[in-house]
C-alpha cells in the first residue's frame, strides 16, 4: 500500500513538474488565438466594451485597463459615435473616468452597470442595444471573445468580434505565462458550463 501511495505521488510530481514545464517553455498561445477567432478589425459606430476587474476605491484592474486603453485607439480610429461599457458600477465607471480622462467627449461612453457576467453582459446590453442602430462591435480579451461572442448572439445581438491581444501578449514574458494559463483553464470551464447550460 505504502509503495503505491510513493509511486501516485512521484506520477503527480513529475506530471505537474512536466507541465509547469511545458507551460513557461511552450505557452499555448495557439489556443488564445484559437478562442479570438478572425483578426480581421472590424468598424462599426457602436463600440461595447466588457469589463473585467478592478482593483477597489474607484480604481481600475490591469485587464479592465487595457480594454479601455484599446477602445480609446478605435475610437481615434474614427467611426465610432457611441461607447458602451457594460459590467458592474465597479468596474464600468473607473473605465468611463479613463476614457473621458484620455479625450472621449462626455456623451460618447454609456454604462451598463448590471451585469456580473459574460451573459449577464449579453443579455442586459441587448436591451440598451435595442434603442440604438449597429452595427456593433464587440470589444474584449483574446481568449473571452469565442464565448462573449456566442453569448451576444444567444441574446439575440449580431456583433462584429474585434479581440485583442491579451493573453497572447501576456505569454511573451515568462513571469506571466502560469498565470495566464490558468485563466485558460479557468475560461475553458466556463465555456464547458456556458455550452451545459445553453447559453452559448
Amino acid at each position: 500500500m505504502f509503495a503505491r501511495l510513493t509511486r501516485l505521488f512521484r506520477t503527480l510530481l513529475i506530471a505537474t513538474g512536466l507541465l509547469v514545464l511545458l507551460v513557461t517553455v511552450a505557452p499555448p498561445r495557439w489556443y488564445a488565438r484559437m478562442l479570438a477567432g478572425e483578426w480581421n478589425d472590424p468598424q462599426g459606430p457602436v463600440l461595447v466594451v466588457l469589463g473585467a476587474d478592478f482593483v477597489g476605491d474607484d480604481v481600475i484592474g490591469e485587464s479592465s485597463y487595457w480594454r479601455s486603453v484599446y477602445a480609446l485607439r478605435i475610437w481615434r480610429e474614427g467611426g465610432v459615435r457611441k461607447i458602451i461599457v457594460s459590467g458592474n458600477a465597479a468596474i464600468t465607471r473607473p473605465m468611463q473616468t479613463f476614457l473621458e480622462a484620455e479625450g472621449i467627449p462626455k456623451g460618447v461612453v454609456f454604462l451598463e452597470t448590471g451585469s456580473h457576467s459574460t451573459r449577464e453582459n449579453a443579455l442586459f446590453t441587448a436591451e440598451v442595444l435595442k434603442k440604438v442602430p449597429g452595427p456593433y462591435v464587440l470589444l474584449t480579451s483574446d481568449y473571452h471573445m469565442w464565448r462573449a461572442s456566442r453569448a451576444f448572439a444567444k441574446a439575440g445581438v449580431e456583433m462584429r468580434p474585434r479581440p485583442f491581444p491579451d493573453a497572447i501578449k501576456r505569454f511573451s514574458d515568462w513571469r506571466h505565462r502560469w498565470g495566464v494559463f490558468l485563466e485558460l483553464v479557468e475560461e475553458t470551464v466556463k465555456i464547458v458550463y456556458y455550452a451545459a447550460r445553453s447559453w452559448i
